[in-house]
């Protein structure tokens, strides 16, 4: 019956589960699983009785009055999740064999919290229950109690969020299991109240019942949860029936995830699916290149329609309260429909996908709106979220204390504003800023039912466009420009008010995979925005710098990981880094989106050193996470015998998983370098997809990602554009800008200055053909372009607008080269 349950579960779960991907605060879930003994008791997912109690619980902004009275082993850990417990009663360790050895040596189970710093029902549940000393003394007489980040040890949420998911089709943070002492899980769930409510067991009688059964049904409860965690090994290491994916199943999957998008497209606010509404732009990215292709195949109409939900959905998040107007960048998610009242906190694998999807949208369509969403983004990036050496922060929190000295956290009391707020601050230009933004004296989270049901945000406003600039600049008989440089002064004049708030706390630490997508959006942002029109004006809090100082972000965050993540000895990563590298090791998501960062920071123009360190991490991806034998890669290198799972995580959700993420690196590198070394890269590409083959006929919208990388590596021959001249020039520079003017997902770009030795060798080494064409087509005063496909290039050009012509003009004829 188990098995049944977790084989059936854990498909549907991995397609919907990083929709939610932190609690929803107007939705707080506690999915449980009792054993046998506990058939009794179920609690259900609240839904209609969402009560005022679970809407809004504030948490302390400073030290709890337990501060000076409890420190527990959590006070010399760096990762700041675990400090935010460190003067809980609780008496916590640290994920360790100190904390198993003490459970087996009293003989009790464990009780595992997962979260993460910015995590607001994290907040909530340690107020009203690790702040609580009844709740702590029966954590402590009865369990050994563990803290983990998962943020930091991803590896060890991903086994338990995998059992609570497979038995539940759901889950979240806080993550609440129950364990045996080596590690088996007994029960499991997210967010639980402290006491009994509305029919659902509350944390202290949850904890009462499994210390009952511990006593009294020991044997059956470890027996299934060892037998759980068996089927769930069983389930997740699936191997390839064969070494390539049958064909026609690439395209077909591709066509099916559009359709499965199209069909849940929201046509009134935009996106895909219903409120909670989540940015995936893992979705945005299939639909843009699904559109691609069907230009292609000469289906303008069907390609339009595609690019017309995309555009829409882009302009409707950008225009939402999800977006931070005043200081740039995205929420986590809308809670409503429309994309207005948002969780608040700030994540950095949303900036750098969203960055992405925007520079994408501008790339096809040249509509300066998406040039500014992304400049928003990584702006906002630049101002808040790097460390002077280079790496790039991970999170902001939700909550903040409402004033200085506030005793408690309210989420978002940093964003919001109310109507006197902006008079005051604002003066003459209030009303205009207020019409802009729907701003009202009683509050404007009325947009939808979903927005605010419980009144938190009563006479509070979370700013959203709702009526278009033209139409209300032309009612104030001004121009456009003179309209949003009003705007863009308001916004200063609120950014500065707001920067004397107390501040949402800020996650400090420097994750490699989050850095790797950053740092891909920051090298393509360095070309793709140097196509904005000359003269083009920015308003605050857009900079409006050069785009080459991008470049210079990506170059420094990469090094930081270079520096400090990289072992040059042992060639592996270390996780993440807070006041030193963490103990976790590199997982798969951190080399396959450094490997995917790395690749755009040498196709954007960086150096070959980066394309030199994208083949060793990949080399030792391989070598750490690759099943030779079953295709695809594990998540974690197997050598943590506490981790009781190795996964081949297939889903793309709020981040792409790495499996998809890692066929499309292989793909690029196929095309970049020749002989054995690309033969190798594209067996394991092709194995890889293999093993997710029944998942792309018949789930392709849970892996967007993984249907577009599948379709590239069924194309026979990638498009390389080959740029041979001296480097840096301005020449080059703009040469390489036009090279990167058109939106083309499978082009390869690389550049090579046949004057530069270490450049040489690398490609004599990897790649003769390359050399041979450098060399054959170098000239000393100009930088010359060669477009090559299915072995074949087109005459070479020297000017920026004849190769953007060329790349644009798919009837242009070819020679032998």
């Amino acid at each position: 019956m188990l098995k049944t349950l977790v084989l059936r579960s854990s498909s549907l779960s991995f397609s919907h589960f990083n929709h939610f991907s932190t609690l929803p605060r107007k939705f707080p879930f506690s999915f449980t699983h009792f054993p046998c003994p506990f058939s009794t008791v179920f609690p259900r997912p609240v839904n209609s009785c969402r009560c005022k109690v679970f809407a809004m619980a504030e948490r302390t902004s400073t030290s709890s009055s337990h501060s000076l009275k409890y420190t527990n082993r959590l006070a010399t850990e760096h990762s700041p999740y675990l400090l935010q417990h460190a003067h809980n009663p609780v008496d916590w360790y640290p994920w360790g064999e100190e904390a198993f050895a003490e459970a087996r040596k009293r003989d009790v189970p464990i009780f595992l919290s997962i979260g993460y710093s910015t995590c607001h029902w994290c907040h909530v549940m340690e107020v009203e229950s690790f702040e609580n000393e009844e709740v702590a003394k029966l954590l402590n007489d009865w369990f050994v109690s563990i803290k983990v980040d998962r943020e930091e040890r991803p590896d060890v949420d991903k086994v338990y969020m995998t059992y609570v998911q497979a038995l539940y089709g759901g889950g979240g943070w806080p993550l609440s299991v129950l364990l045996s002492p080596d590690l088996k899980p007994l029960m499991g769930g997210t967010y639980f109240p402290p006491e009994d409510k509305y029919g659902r067991p509350g944390f202290k009688t949850i904890l009462r019942k499994v210390k009952d059964a511990w006593d009294n049904k020991r044997d059956m409860i470890v027996k299934s949860g060892a037998f759980a965690i068996e089927q769930l090994s069983e389930a997740l290491s699936a191997s390839a029936g064969s070494n390539q994916l049958p064909d026609g199943l690439a395209q077909n999957a591709l066509r099916l995830c559009a359709e499965q998008l199209s069909n849940s497209y929201d046509s009134r606010f935009g996106g895909f699916g219903s409120a909670p509404k989540f940015p995936r732009p893992v979705e945005i990215q299939l639909m843009l290149y699904q559109s691609k292709k069907l230009e292609e195949s000469r289906k303008p109409g069907e390609a339009k329609e595609s690019l017309k939900m995309v555009f829409f959905s882009l302009q409707c998040m950008a225009r939402g309260g999800m977006h931070d107007h005043v200081g740039g960048g995205f929420h986590r998610y809308s809670v409503d429909e429309c994309w207005h009242v948002p969780h608040f906190e700030k994540m950095l694998y949303d900036q750098g996908q969203l960055a992405n999807v925007y520079l994408d949208a501008f790339f096809i369509s040249r509509d300066i709106l998406y040039s500014f969403i992304s400049r928003d983004i990584l702006d906002y990036l630049r101002r808040d979220m790097i460390g002077s050496e280079g790496g790039i922060f991970s999170a902001e929190d939700a909550d903040s204390a409402e004033f200085e000295g506030a005793t408690r956290k309210k989420e978002g009391a940093f964003y919001i504003w109310t109507s006197k707020e902006i008079d005051d601050i604002l003066g003459e230009h209030a009303s205009l800023f207020k019409e802009h933004y729907y701003v009202k004296p009683s509050g404007n989270c009325d947009l939808s039912s979903m927005s605010d049901p419980h009144k938190e945000f009563k006479g509070k406003n979370v700013l959203i466009e709702r009526n278009d600039s033209s139409a209300l600049a032309s009612k104030l008989g001004m121009s456009i420009q003179e309209y949003l440089d009003i705007l863009g002064e308001c916004k200063k004049k609120l950014f500065d008010v707001r920067a004397k708030r107390p501040r949402p706390h800020l996650d400090d630490k420097v994750i490699v995979s989050w850095n790797g997508l950053a740092i891909s959006s920051f090298a393509k942002a360095s070309k793709i925005l140097k196509g904005e029109p000359q003269g083009t004006n920015s308003n605050f809090p857009v900079v409006g710098c050069d785009p080459k100082e991008y470049m210079e972000v990506a170059e420094k965050a990469a090094n930081f990981i270079r520096r400090h993540l990289y072992n040059e000895q042992t060639r592996r990563l270390q996780h993440s880094f807070r006041n030193g590298p963490s103990n976790a090791p590199g997982f798969l998501d951190d080399y396959a989106f450094l490997i995917s960062g790395l690749l755009d920071l040498y196709e954007f123009g960086g150096s070959t050193d980066w394309l030199v360190w994208a083949t060793e991490l990949q080399d030792m991806q391989d070598e750490l996470f690759l099943d030779r034998e079953g295709g695809a890669y594990f998540n974690t290198p197997g050598e943590d015998p506490s981790v009781l799972l190795r996964v081949k995580e297939d889903h793309d959700g709020a981040e792409p998983s790495g499996n998809s993420v890692s066929a499309i690196n292989l793909v690029r590198l196929v095309s970049m370098v020749s002989g054995s070394k690309s033969d190798h890269y594209r067996q394991n590409g092709e194995h890889l997809l293999a093993v997710f083959e029944s998942r792309l006929k018949e789930m392709a919208m849970a892996v967007p990602l993984m249907c577009c990388a599948a379709d590239m590596l069924s194309i026979p021959s990638r498009k390389q554009v080959v740029l041979v001249g001296h480097k840096p020039s301005e020449e080059f520079e703009n040469m390489l800008a036009a090279a990167h003017a058109s939106y083309d997902p499978n082009k390869t770009v690389i550049h090579i200055d046949p004057t530069n030795t270490a450049e040489m060798e690398f490609w004599e080494t990897n790649n003769n053909k390359v050399a041979l064409m450098a060399r054959n087509n170098f000239a000393a005063d100009k930088v010359v372009a060669l477009v090559c496909q299915s072995f074949s290039c087109r005459p070479p050009v020297s000017s920026p607008e004849s190769l953007q012509h060329m790349l644009s003009n798919k009837s242009a004829s070819s020679s032998v080269v």
